[in-house]
């Protein structure tokens, strides 16, 4: 029988050596060796071995030993003994074990398999010590996210996720019908909403899901991704930069300090990582396009960049790179445009080192009642439903500025993932919503 003792994670057993602790969680790996056998146990913190030697724990729980699959649920009791040799540097003398369930033939075995088939099996797939580790990072990134703005008076605001416009243009939208009201729409951003937070609160910043309809199949793109967002009263393009900047230092240098074992298990080199530093390299757009034009990248100034000009722009630098005063006809008709040039927006990208390309976006808001009503004329969108965004600019309007950073592509750059499919627990793409 198990013995009534303290229950453990295998995270903290270097708290516990020389206690009795009960583990529990699902077989890893087996091993049988006369009469010594071994179980590897995870149990979502960590892994840990216990050892089975025949006479020192009841009969039977040393033969329902012999019952174990990969990925059965159960648990081991035992005295925690640490041992380097051992996974996770810990292992348990096993005094009791306890089957919980008898799982089926596992259907992910240590072989390669095919992309596809792994994310047919994404439910089980997260299992894995590597997506285990990508996701543990995502966790970091998010956390870290949080205490940023936290640390610096930003007020959490939840925006929502039907709304009745669009925020960046209206070919990439998810429609449906909203109760025979009309047709609503699954948010591309919270943008919108939190400027009219901004002027409530000052400063804020929200943090969900986004939606995009956009029929692309690079390794950047999702149609369901999460961002944080802030807005920030009387903020100028200036001030935006120096935010942006500070934050990717921030999650780079928690990553960094908090992660290192899952960067380690996922083998990213991390000096690309540790060479990220405060100032971030910064072009204007003009700049940008004569660097790509001398690398023979063959593109017109007022076109804007693709994955394949992003991707060669961020590999001339070891940090993120600033890209600011994009054209304006090709950016979101609520950029203000720069008063020494107003064919340029107050406008900016981040682009991730290394290839990974655009991570962030934002930009210096619309301030004028009057030329935010030309833009909605000047991009074909209907004045109606943007009444109460107008209503902003009516009544004690100000400066403003905001950005969106992207999780997913974030968490790829930092875990040195290929595709952005891994970043994210359950991924929704051009081909695929299932599971």
């Amino acid at each position: 029988m198990i013995q009534t003792s303290p229950v453990a994670t295998i995270a903290r057993l270097r708290e516990h050596v020389g206690q009795v602790v009960t583990l529990r969680g699902w077989a890893v790996h087996l091993r049988s060796s006369g009469k010594i056998r071994f179980v590897v146990l995870r149990d979502g913190t960590g892994i840990a071995q216990g050892v089975l030697i025949k006479g020192h724990l009841p009969e039977e729980d040393f033969a329902a030993f012999e019952e174990l699959t990969l990925e059965s649920s159960l648990t081991l009791t035992g005295r925690v003994k640490a041992e380097p040799r051992a996974p996770g540097g810990f292992e348990l003398e096993v005094s009791g074990l306890q089957l919980i369930h008898i799982a089926q033939e596992y259907p992910i075995q240590p072989k390669e398999h095919g992309v596809g088939f792994l994310m047919d099996h994404r439910h089980l797939w997260l299992r894995s010590p590597r997506q285990q580790a990508i996701l543990r990072v995502r966790d970091e990134v998010c956390r870290a996210c949080r205490d940023f703005f936290h640390e610096r008076d930003f007020v959490l605001i939840d925006t929502p996720i039907l709304t009745p416009t669009a925020c960046e243009g209206t070919t990439s939208l998810f429609e449906t019908d909203y109760l025979g009201r009309g047709k609503a729409y699954l948010s591309q951003s919270g943008q919108l909403y939190l400027e009219a937070a901004a002027m409530a609160l000052g400063r804020v910043y929200c943090f969900g899901p986004t939606f995009r309809a956009e029929k692309s199949k690079t390794r950047r793109h999702l149609t369901e991704f999460w961002m944080v967002e802030a807005e920030a009263a009387f903020y100028t393009l200036e001030d935006l930069l120096a935010l942006t900047e500070e934050l990717v230092s921030y999650i780079v240098a928690r990553v960094l300090a908090h992660r290192e074992e899952e960067l380690a298990l996922l083998e990213r080199d991390t000096a690309p990582l540790k060479a990220v530093t405060k100032p971030f390299p910064r072009l204007s757009y003009t700049e940008a396009v004569a660097r790509l034009k001398e690398q023979g990248m063959k593109m017109e100034w007022g076109e804007d960049f693709g994955g394949d000009e992003e991707t060669l722009l961020s590999r001339m630098f070891a940090a993120p790179v600033i890209v600011h005063r994009y054209p304006r006809r090709a950016k979101a008709f609520y950029m203000e445009a720069d008063p020494e040039n107003p064919e340029l927006a107050l406008c900016v990208d981040m682009l991730a080192p290394e290839g990974y390309g655009e991570i962030i976006g934002g930009s210096q808001r619309v301030a004028d009642l009057e030329v935010l009503l030309a833009r909605l004329q000047e991009y074909g969108l209907p004045r109606e439903p943007f009444e109460w965004y107008l209503d902003l600019r009516r009544y004690g309007s100000v400066p403003h500025s905001g950005f969106g950073l992207g999780i997913e592509r974030t968490v790829a750059w930092l875990c040195g993932l290929k595709h952005v499919r891994e970043a994210i627990p359950f991924p929704r793409l051009l081909d695929r919503l299932y599971p």
